[in-house]
């Protein structure tokens, strides 16, 4: 389960920066790399939301405060 974190954690970052550069310059890496909603492209964007919620769903400790 850690190296999925782990996975999830480098995927997740790679999709905020790729929409940190849509958002400031207006330019998408991943369509850039792979092409605009070609197959591979569409699974880096799965890839990217599906990280995402098995961060969501496993970090309960973020949210909850654990005395020491």
């Amino acid at each position: 389960m850690h190296i999925l974190k782990i996975i999830a954690y480098i995927l997740v970052l790679i999709g905020a920066l790729n929409w940190g550069l849509v958002g400031i310059f207006g330019f998408d890496l991943v369509a850039t790399l792979f092409g605009e909603m070609t197959l591979v492209s569409r699974i880096v964007y799965s890839l990217v939301g599906i990280s995402a919620l098995i961060l969501a769903l496993t970090h309960r400790d973020i949210f909850y405060h654990h005395d020491m």
